[in-house]
């Protein structure tokens, strides 16, 4: 009997361990995923609205490209603002989209596709 009550001991005192290690485990997990969650917010405030390409697809990227889109005409009256294929910014921002390609656009940009307002 005494066997028997030295191995219920040993099983309690190994279960409690156990689940003493697992709770531990998760405690830390959830604050190293907290920190990650923390830098993300961080580095996401560093990037340029106008300049992040985050949520593109290599497609998009390659559309972007094909326009031959700049971020600075090198045409003074030929920027995106005065380019009827530009959606302008909503309030609050400080770079539109385009027609033509997905992703941001500089309201000074310009691209091979540029037609004038009418």
């Amino acid at each position: 009997m005494n066997k028997i009550c030295n191995r219920r001991a040993f099983i309690k005192q190994q279960l409690f361990f156990g689940s003493m290690l697992i709770g531990g485990a998760v405690v830390l997990n959830a604050c190293n995923a907290n920190e990650g969650s923390q830098e993300k917010k961080e580095n996401a405030g560093d990037v340029n609205p106008c300049e992040d390409m985050s949520g593109l697809n290599e497609s998009d990227k390659q559309a972007r490209t094909q326009a031959a889109y700049v971020e600075k005409s090198p045409i003074i009256d030929r920027t995106c603002d005065n380019c009827k294929l530009y959606i302008p910014p909503a309030a609050g921002v400080e770079c539109g989209r385009c027609l033509l390609f997905k992703g941001p656009v500089y309201p000074l940009g310009y691209c091979s596709y540029w037609a004038p307002r009418t």
